[in-house]
C-alpha cells in the first residue's frame, strides 16, 4: 500500500525524527547523552523528595556517562562507544539528558553550555529539563545559542491529569508546565520544543492518554516524545508494581494507542520516539519493550493495516 503521508521517504506515516534530521542537515546525525550533574526539585527538597515515582537513580540519563567528568571528557567516552554505529561524516547532537538540564545557576549553565558547543561537528544542542525550570534569563541565554545553532528544548510534561502527576511526584502542575512552554514562545521564540508523553502511568486508562496527546496537539510543539511506561528498579514505581497497583500495557495496547495519538498530532510536528529504552539491567516490566524494533514495527504496521497517518484526525476531533 503506498504511503499518503509527505513528510517521510519510507515506509514510516509519521514525521520521523530521522526523517527531520536527514532532511535540514543533509546528513545522518547521531546524539551524545550528556549529564550536566544537575538535579531537579522534586529531588533536592526544593519542591519535594526522592524524585519522579517511574525515573531511574540516573535521572533517566541511563546512558550518559559520569557527570562527574567534564563535558569534553564525556562526549570522547561516549563517541568511542557508538563509533562502530555511526561514520566520519555523521554531525552530533549533544543532549543533556541526566535530570533538568536547566536547573542551576546562570553561570553553571552557560559554563555547561559552552563546553558542549566545542564538540565537533554540532547539528543542533539538546536539552531536556522541566517547564517549572525556566528561569526568564536562562530562556533568553538559550534563546541567544539559538541565533547561531539550532536549539531543541525538550519539556517532560508526562500527562496532562495533575492526579497523576501527584501520584508521580512530578511537582508541577499542568497549567504551570503551559506557563513555562509559553515563557519559552515569547522570550525564546528561536529555540524549537519538544513534549514528552508517557503511556501507561498508574491510574490512566486510554481516554486519558489521548486527552494529554489534544491538549499538546493544542499547544503545537514542534516536535514530541512518545515514552512506554518503564518499571526500573529502585523506584517508587517498581514498589508499586511489585504490591500490585497497577499493571504494564501490553504491546498491542500500546500500539493501539500510539497509532491514535499520531492521528491526532499535528502532521508537521516531528516525532522524536515512539517507544523507550529502559536500560536492560534495570528493566522490571514491561519485558516485551526490550525489543524496540518489534515494538516499531508492531505500530508502523499497525498504520498500514488501519490505512491511517500522522495527523489524520488532527483537528477533527
Amino acid at each position: 500500500m503506498k504511503n499518503p503521508f509527505p513528510n517521510s521517504d519510507t515506509n514510516k506515516r509519521y514525521y520521523s525524527y530521522n526523517y527531520y534530521l536527514r532532511r535540514t542537515y543533509g546528513k545522518k546525525c547521531r546524539r551524545i547523552p550528556l549529564d550536566g550533574g544537575f538535579t531537579c526539585p522534586n529531588r533536592d527538597g526544593s519542591k519535594g523528595v526522592g524524585g519522579c515515582a517511574f525515573c531511574s537513580a540516573k535521572g533517566s540519563g541511563d546512558f550518559t556517562a559520569s557527570g562527574t567528568k567534564s563535558i569534553l571528557e564525556q562526549y570522547k567516552e561516549v563517541s568511542a562507544s557508538i563509533s562502530s554505529k555511526w561514520d566520519d561524516n555523521s554531525l552530533n547532537i549533544p543532549y543533556f539528558q541526566s535530570y533538568t538540564g536547566t536547573y542551576a545557576p546562570l553561570s553553571v549553565l552557560s559554563e555547561k553550555y559552552e563546553e558542549a558547543l566545542k564538540i565537533p561537528n554540532i547539528a543542533e544542542l539538546c536539552i531536556a529539563t522541566r517547564a517549572d525550570c525556566l528561569e526568564d534569563d536562562t530562556v533568553r541565554y538559550i534563546g541567544s545559542i539559538a541565533e547561531h545553532t539550532p536549539v531543541m528544548l525538550e519539556l517532560g510534561l508526562q500527562s496532562v491529569h495533575d492526579r497523576t502527576a501527584e501520584l508521580m511526584n512530578r511537582g508541577h502542575t499542568f497549567e504551570e508546565f503551559v506557563d513555562g512552554y509559553n515563557k519559552v514562545r515569547t522570550l525564546a521564540p528561536n529555540v524549537r520544543l519538544c513534549v514528552h508523553l508517557i503511556f501507561g502511568l498508574p491510574g490512566e486508562n486510554r481516554d486519558m492518554m489521548l486527552e494529554s496527546v489534544r491538549k499538546v496537539a493544542q499547544l503545537k510543539p514542534d516536535a514530541v516524545k512518545l515514552h512506554l511506561l518503564h518499571v526500573i528498579k529502585d523506584t517508587r514505581l517498581a514498589e508499586m508494581y511489585v504490591l500490585g497497583e497497577f499493571e504494564t500495557m501490553s504491546l498491542d495496547s500500546y500500539a493501539q494507542t500510539v497509532v491514535s495519538a499520531l492521528e491526532l498530532l499535528p502532521p508537521d510536528t516531528v516525532i522524536c520516539r515512539v517507544t523507550g529504552d529502559g536500560a536492560p539491567d534495570e528493566l522490571i516490566a514491561p519485558d516485551w519493550s526490550r525489543k524496540k524494533f518489534v515494538v516499531m514495527n508492531t505500530i508502523d504496521k499497525l498504520m498500514v493495516k488501519l490505512d491511517t497517518w500522522q495527523g489524520k484526525r488532527y483537528n477533527i476531533e
